[in-house]
């Protein structure tokens, strides 16, 4: 898996090193700790918010996405394939960014070498596959933003658990989401970016 720096450069250039200062202090040792974490269930979100700008990184088993870890073989894994790409790149309905910050969806970055997307991670020749991505906002009040609606768990069947790192300009936060039993798993399940 990539680093958060080496993810959000790919994303914006000036944004990046800002995002990356920000997230220094926090994120050294819990990459130590996790470095190549390929946990069958868990997303890791990375969301920095600078400026006019929300990035949203996301590192994940390709398991919790489309349901194996490797190239499509048959018809209808090339359909869940192209259906979980397609959901990936209208991220503007996985992550409903609160309405007071008035973001658009920006670039979307997608990487997996099972299929075939961007650069992937070499590290991925384990015989692991995974699935990175960033989803850029453009928005006119990012500052403003107090949540986000995450749509991934009724999105993607496999995530059970959501371990999220935040940077705004009030702070560095961590939470933790977990996949709501019965009917709420249909729900969004909301992320607040402050305290």
């Amino acid at each position: 898996m990539h680093t958060l720096h080496t993810r959000l450069r790919r994303t914006s250039s000036g944004f990046a090193l800002t995002a990356a200062a920000l997230f220094a202090a926090a994120a050294l040792p819990a990459q130590a700790q996790q470095q190549h974490a390929h946990v069958h269930g868990q997303l890791k979100l990375d969301v920095a918010i600078d400026g006019p700008t929300i990035v949203i990184a996301m590192e994940s088993p390709l398991d919790n996405i489309v349901g194996f870890e490797r190239a499509p073989k048959t018809d209808a894994e090339k359909k869940t394939v192209e259906a979980a790409i397609a959901q990936l790149r209208a991220a503007d309905k996985l992550f409903t960014i609160d309405p007071a910050a008035n973001c658009k969806l920006g670039p979307v970055d997608l990487r997996s070498g099972a299929l075939g997307l961007g650069n992937p991670d070499p590290a991925e020749s384990s015989g692991h596959a995974d699935l990175d991505a960033s989803f850029s906002f453009n928005c006119t009040q990012a500052a403003a933003a107090k949540f986000i609606d995450l749509n991934l768990f009724s999105a993607f069947k496999g995530a059970r658990q959501i371990d999220v790192q935040i940077a705004t300009a009030q702070g560095q936060f961590k939470r933790q989401l977990k996949r709501p039993s019965g009917a709420q798993a249909a729900q969004p399940s909301r992320l607040t970016l402050g305290k």
